[in-house]
């Protein structure tokens, strides 16, 4: 199939109903299109599908579609060549794309066709464009905006309450929904030894993954939250010419699920140390180039301060992403140990803070709080985010819904992580060092930890006595 070049868009607004289960082996039951031209609708096809095998009895509860009313339908194979021609030109829209553009793709996949067209998501751009809902579910998100459903669960019903919902986003959002069309990959540009078909079985679980190139050697190694949407996005990102030649340069794609983000990071970079593959070199910027230093003035006070990286030789307590998000952390901190805004960097002043006016402030800022006092609070947290001596877990989402993941802080150091089954928490903690991998600490460590913890506050953590 050669990639398709769209020149007038109109929209093709999608909804399937199938036999359940996973993409690869479910099939479509039922589809519905209507094509939209931006003002309104202007065509459409709607057909029940034969499916070839029997639908499961829970299927047939929910959308109302058993074997007798598919028994004469066409079969899938017998639109596909309407469907296609009817999507032609057309962005391809749905209330949660991945799955209907991935059963559409699957269907097609198994007639040696690659269906691709640029497609959006009413669900991401809902969650943008109408923010503050409790549910953006197709039902929830149409009652919340007096959307009537005629026909919930069928694909008909359901692909005309997505375009309703699609006609008030389109009108509501400045840009015309145009920063949320997703462009599929071009074949053109990619490394002939790259299967399209692995690409699209990727998971869109949390990982790490890793590019290799047509000698077999390691060139880059990635962390992220949905690998399969990661991956896309290097597969996508021309903008830079090492960006181009790495997409050019990219043979195979592996992957290693972690469940949790934390221990993502900190697999991410344990490999990337021990291996050094060329465009984590050439592309890696400092994940977090600010870093919180502390240090006395004058008069014995203890002051925090973010600074960027480098400009001091001392080394950070910890670090962030943004200067922003140094100063936010830093706030929480005042607020939390009853720390002097002026000494904390956060209120310009040669005389009180301004908490100090309000009563807030014990008085360090016009040295009406001793120094032993003030320091004793400061070295409180100081200690707190250098594990100092402390021992405790990290408990963490695991890889499958069957067990947990475990990071291991012993007196103050790094220990390890691994994952231990769902039943583990039935021993007591002092057992559960038999998970752990153990692991070298470096300075990367504990910046890691220290971030997913300001970023993750329900992580759970388990003391070790």
């Amino acid at each position: 199939m050669a990639f398709p070049t769209f020149v007038a868009m109109n929209y093709v607004i999608v909804d399937v109903e199938t036999t359940g289960g996973k993409t690869s082996d479910s099939k479509i039951t039922e589809i519905a299109l209507y094509k939209h031209d931006g003002q309104q609708i202007i065509d459409e096809f709607v057909s029940l599908v034969n499916p070839q095998m029997p639908i499961p009895p829970f299927i047939v509860n929910l959308t109302g579609i058993n074997d007798k009313m598919v028994a004469n339908a066409p079969t899938f194979p017998e639109i596909a060549r309407k469907i296609v021609e009817f999507c032609q030109d057309s962005i391809f829209v749905a209330h949660n794309v991945g799955f209907d553009y991935g059963m559409i793709r699957s269907e097609y996949r198994r007639l040696g066709y690659d269906f691709r067209f640029p497609h959006l998501c009413t669900v991401k751009a809902s969650r943008i464009v109408l923010p503050g809902h409790d549910s953006y579910s197709l039902g929830k998100i149409a009652n919340a905006l007096g959307i009537k459903v005629e026909g919930r669960h069928r694909a008909g019903g359901d692909a005309l309450a997505t375009v309703k919902l699609f006609e008030i986003l389109l009108n509501k959002d400045p840009n015309g929904l145009k920063n949320f069309v997703q462009q599929e990959i071009n074949p053109k540009i990619i490394h002939p030894n790259l299967s399209l078909e692995d690409l699209d079985n990727l998971p869109t679980r949390t990982g790490v993954y890793k590019f290799f190139d047509a000698f077999n050697k390691l060139i880059y190694i990635g962390k992220s939250i949905n690998i399969k949407k990661r991956v896309e996005q290097h597969l996508r990102n021309t903008t830079t010419a090492k960006g181009s030649q790495m997409i050019k340069d990219i043979a195979r794609v592996e992957f290693e699920l972690t469940g949790s983000e934390l221990i993502a990071l900190l697999r991410e970079s344990e490999l990337v140390k021990i291996h050094k593959p060329l465009y984590n070199r050439q592309l890696r910027k400092s994940l977090f180039p600010f870093g919180l230093y502390d240090f006395e003035d004058d008069n014995g006070y203890l002051n925090l301060k973010v600074l960027s990286v480098g400009r001091t030789t001392a080394e950070p307590l910890t670090h962030f992403t943004t200067k922003k998000e140094g100063h936010s952390y830093l706030e929480r901190i005042v607020n939390q140990y009853n720390l002097c805004q002026k000494y904390c960097d956060l209120y310009k002043t040669s005389s009180a803070c301004f908490h100090y006016t309000i009563q807030e402030c014990k008085g360090a800022c016009v040295l009406e709080e001793s120094v032993e006092s003030y320091n004793r609070r400061v070295q409180e947290f100081i200690n707190l985010i250098a594990f100092e001596g402390k021992s405790f877990y990290i408990l963490d989402k695991g890889r499958e819904k069957s067990e947990k993941s475990l990071v291991l802080i012993e007196k103050g150091v790094f220990k390890g992580y691994g994952f231990a089954p769902f039943h583990f928490n039935n021993l007591p903690a002092d057992k559960w060092r038999r998970y752990i991998d153990l692991q070298p600490e470096n300075k990367d460590i504990k910046t890691i930890i220290n971030h997913a913890l300001r970023k993750h506050q329900n992580l759970k953590i388990v003391e070790l006595v």
